[in-house]
């Protein structure tokens, strides 16, 4: 759901990273923002809550291109991922253009990115989204963990539908901007009219 502003020639794309809490949501947008000309991003705002942080920024990247010669800027932002955040998570979601699914890859974090999982899909029906349209990438976190689930059971959990998907160890930055760059390229994809998800 773009926002186009006609006098800035811009479409406003809303990006949320979405996962249970402490998976790596926040590590990966503010990776993103350290890493981001300061010429293009905008100020990155924490809301605070007492067990999680909300956190929101946007930038204008150079590289995904124009749409009907306007350029694209990104609004990114987390979402909480404790169950008795529904209410700002559902807020969050409104008017989303395409979602990172951020999993935690420690086996005793399965039962929690589980919940986490239904808890977003849920929240999108309940807004009316179509799950099977909307551009998804799942990225598999903390794969440096000695104990990490395998990838191939990762990907019978949580991507039946063949969604791209990324390992990462967000706090080295490892698979961030790999993640991003998918992303937006399926909200570009989207905006131009192409099928958001093979």
């Amino acid at each position: 759901m773009s926002f186009v502003n006609s006098v800035t020639r811009e479409v406003n794309c809303k990006i949320v990273y979405v996962g249970t809490g402490l998976s790596g949501k926040t590590t990966n947008v503010q990776y993103i923002y350290e890493n981001t000309q300061t010429d293009r991003a905008g100020k990155l705002v924490s809301l605070s809550t007492e067990n999680e942080r909300t956190l929101f920024f946007d930038f204008l990247p150079l590289s995904v291109g124009e749409v009907r010669g306007y350029k694209t800027r990104f609004h990114l932002y987390t979402i909480p991922g404790q169950t008795f955040y529904e209410a700002s998570r559902d807020f969050i979601l409104k008017g989303v253009d395409g979602v990172v699914f951020v999993v935690d890859s420690a086996p005793e974090r399965m039962d929690a990115n589980l919940e986490a999982w239904d808890q977003f899909q849920q929240a999108l029906i309940r807004q009316g989204y179509d799950l099977a349209r909307i551009p998804i990438v799942i990225q598999y976190n903390k794969r440096d963990l000695l104990n990490a689930a395998s990838r191939e059971d990762l990907e019978k959990t949580f991507n039946l539908a063949k969604k791209p998907s990324f390992d990462a160890v967000a706090n080295r930055g490892e698979g961030v901007m790999e993640t991003l760059e998918s992303i937006s390229q399926m909200v570009m994809d989207a905006l131009r009219g192409l099928r958001a998800n093979p």
